[in-house]
């Protein structure tokens, strides 16, 4: 049997166990945890999902011109610390390191954070070259960060955060929970998150719900406080807090390339995730001090800040499958219903002293 059913089975007789407890269960466990495995679940065939960097190099190219421009707008700075938290194989570092050029290239230095025993040993092969050039480097994930002046990004971290599932029936708010026989909405008092759902509402109804990580706060101030200036990106699958809350959004499971409401099975071997509040995510970073956030679509993000007549001229050049590949990398980040559109990307701003 699944160790962690019987870890679960046992704590089940105490009572009924929240789903976001279930899901940090099924996720971090110390030695049974999904995200604890030594075989990664990332890419297609026997996997479980993939991503925008198995699809090809164009997200970190077009990251690297981002990052560029928030350089320039720094005034140049001798040293720019690129963080990525949560960073898995290290392949948007690589693609990031592999596009810049130049004073950019001098100044750029890669940090990689993730606890992920898979994540890091793909990603020492992939950062190989940057690493012994001093280019890029490890950051283990309970290490204090130190100041510093850059950029931190991320790729699909915060709705790896276990977050708990409310629903309005009308008259209370309710919570899901595992029990013996199955999961169960129960009348529960939401606290700081019914507070936020309220006030995120016009007025409430039926079913109307959302999900709510109670570590959201402390991991946003663990990575915005280090930044003493500049950016601070996060792509994700998500949505404003008004739209989670109308949709009802819940968890949801990854498995074999197929995705269904059943959190509650297979833990530790399907992956499980979670809508971002990209309004209350926004509310945080706000609180520590940056201004100009606003969330967009991936698709869009992506059109307005690469070069796209230039690259699509520049590939002509290319082999065939290369330049197919290429092409079809594009137009999964910026047709309509494909994964750009499912994605969105919040962006804000610190200055120093901020």
């Amino acid at each position: 049997m699944n160790p962690l059913t019987d870890l679960l089975q046992s704590r089940l007789t105490q009572g009924p166990v929240p789903a976001a407890e279930v899901m940090a269960l099924g996720l971090y466990h110390p030695e049974q945890g999904y995200y604890r495995r030594l075989e990664g679940p990332w890419g297609f065939d026997g996997k479980d999902y993939y991503t925008a960097l198995d699809l090809g190099p164009l997200l970190g190219q077009t990251l690297a011109l981002r990052l560029e421009a928030a350089w320039e707008c720094l005034g140049r700075p001798a040293r720019f610390t690129a963080l990525e938290p949560g960073a898995g194989r290290g392949w948007l570092g690589r693609d990031l390191l592999k596009a810049v050029t130049g004073p950019f290239a001098e100044a750029l230095v890669y940090v990689h954070r993730d606890d992920n025993p898979a994540a890091k040993q793909a990603a020492e092969i992939a950062l190989a070259p940057f690493l012994s050039q001093n280019r890029a480097r490890f950051c283990e994930q309970g290490d204090p960060l130190e100041p510093f002046t850059g950029c931190v990004f991320s790729n699909e971290l915060f709705d790896a955060l276990p977050a708990q599932p409310w629903r309005w029936d009308g008259e209370n708010w309710t919570r899901e929970m595992l029990t013996a026989s199955g999961p169960d909405w129960q009348v529960a008092d939401p606290g700081e998150a019914g507070v936020w759902f309220v006030s995120q509402s016009d007025g409430l109804e039926n079913r109307d719900g959302s999900v709510w990580c109670e570590a959201l706060p402390g991991l946003v101030h663990e990575l915005a406080a280090p930044l003493e200036a500049g950016l601070f990106l996060a792509v994700d699958y998500g949505e404003a807090a008004d739209r989670l809350l109308a949709k009802g959004a819940d968890l949801r499971r990854f498995k074999a390339h197929s995705v269904d409401g059943l959190w509650h099975e297979d833990l530790g071997e399907a992956d499980l995730t979670a809508d971002v509040d990209f309004t209350r995510l926004a509310h945080l970073l706000e609180g520590e001090g940056l201004t100009g956030l606003a969330h967009q679509e991936l698709s869009r993000w992506v059109r307005t800040h690469a070069p796209l007549d230039q690259w699509g001229a520049q590939w002509m050049s290319l082999p065939d499958p290369e330049r197919r590949a290429r092409t079809e990398n594009l137009l999964q980040l910026t047709l309509p219903n494909m994964m750009g559109s499912r994605f969105r990307v919040l962006e804000g701003w610190k200055e120093r002293g901020g």
